[in-house]
């Protein structure tokens, strides 16, 4: 296995961590600490009953009260090892001066960035006072939450984000953003730099706020072709990771570019995380060969088999343990809770992981 030659697994070193800290930090541990991407939301029927008295999806994630409480609600009922904050990604180019709309049934819409006059439009650093009704949810949060369930923050990374930034809204492989890197690479280039930035200062101030973790989610650099992936995804996640852990010594993060596949080694190898999400596309037993031996795995029960439930699921959790396990993982989804998924499905997860 790479990286495993002289390695040791490192159990019970940190005695007072959460599970999910520890098995950032290097630990194995049985059952390992499970939570799920999108895991409060719109499948939770309290979610729906607090969601319809709330305004629009922005206003929910900028009231913290509120926001707060939606990102509770899964952890009161199912006990998960990690809560994570409800927001969006979409939060960084709002603070950053374009605009942003939630249009019910359909999802986000913005202004487009097509060409260098509408990028002179953003502002030249993000306005972290826009997002500290996000960092009080963080701290609300943070202070309603046992010792021994983590929290964690997070951002879009800055491929992803581009994405809907240049098309201004999802679908078609987000398209016009890899068009538009091909066409004006430097153009590309420079919000790219932008968001890089931006990220930094919005990860750093979820970590100062009492975040314990931060994801930084790639979810559309999977379909790039390898240099591609390499200098629009590798590079910008590894300068924020080293940039944050400049402003925050130790800082836990883990990196999920979706569907990396075959690139997952190089990109492990050039991006100084401590976990890395896995897509429910991915051989895990590749991945686990790919990565060393001492950091995190993440993921990837199919979304569709929590749908499922029954034998499937039990399945699906159980390929996913004998796969990873033995060394330190974290179990997860392979992508987002879907809206149809019945809650009683994550109960069982949740179970199975457990052994209950």
């Amino acid at each position: 296995m790479s990286g495993a030659v002289g390695e040791r697994r490192r159990e019970g070193r940190v005695k007072h961590a959460s599970g999910l800290i520890r098995a950032l930090s290097g630990e194995t541990l049985t059952p390992p600490p499970v939570w799920l991407m999108r895991q409060a939301g719109r499948y939770l029927p309290e979610y729906r009953e607090l969601r319809a008295k709330a305004g629009g999806f922005l206003d929910l994630c900028f009231t913290p009260e509120l926001a707060a409480e939606v990102t509770l609600q899964p952890i009161r009922r199912y006990d998960l090892d990690a809560a994570i904050l409800f927001s969006d990604i979409l939060v960084v180019p709002h603070a950053l001066g374009q605009e942003v709309r939630f249009v019910e049934g359909e999802g986000p819409r913005l202004d487009p960035i097509a060409d260098r006059k509408e990028f002179g439009r953003l502002s030249d650093e993000i306005d972290l006072g826009a997002l500290a009704p996000v960092y009080e949810t963080v701290s609300r949060v943070r202070s309603a939450l046992d010792q021994s369930k983590a929290l964690i923050g997070f951002c879009g990374a800055p491929y992803t984000v581009a994405t809907y930034m240049v098309a201004g809204r999802g679908g078609d492989e987000q398209a016009p953003a890899r068009l538009l890197a091909y066409r004006e690479p430097e153009l590309f280039a420079e919000l790219i730099d932008r968001l890089v930035a931006a990220s930094v200062a919005h990860l750093v101030a979820q970590l100062r706020a009492g975040a314990d973790a931060v994801q930084i989610f790639d979810s559309w650099s999977g379909d790039l072709p390898p240099g591609e992936f390499a200098r629009w995804s590798t590079a910008p996640i590894a300068e924020i990771c080293a940039r944050v852990r400049a402003e925050v010594p130790g800082a836990k993060i883990i990196a999920f570019a979706r569907g990396a596949g075959a690139k997952l080694a190089d990109f492990a190898g050039a991006v100084p995380a401590d976990g890395f999400g896995l897509a429910t596309s991915e051989d895990l037993r590749v991945a686990r060969s790919a990565v060393y031996a001492s950091r995190a795995l993440q993921g990837a029960v199919d979304p569709i088999a929590l749908v499922a439930g029954g034998e499937a699921l039990d399945r699906a959790v159980d390929e996913v343990l004998d796969a990873l396990g033995g060394y330190p993982m974290i179990l997860n989804l392979g992508h987002g809770v879907r809206q149809e998924t019945p809650p009683e499905h994550v109960a069982r997860l949740v179970a199975r992981v457990r052994g209950a």
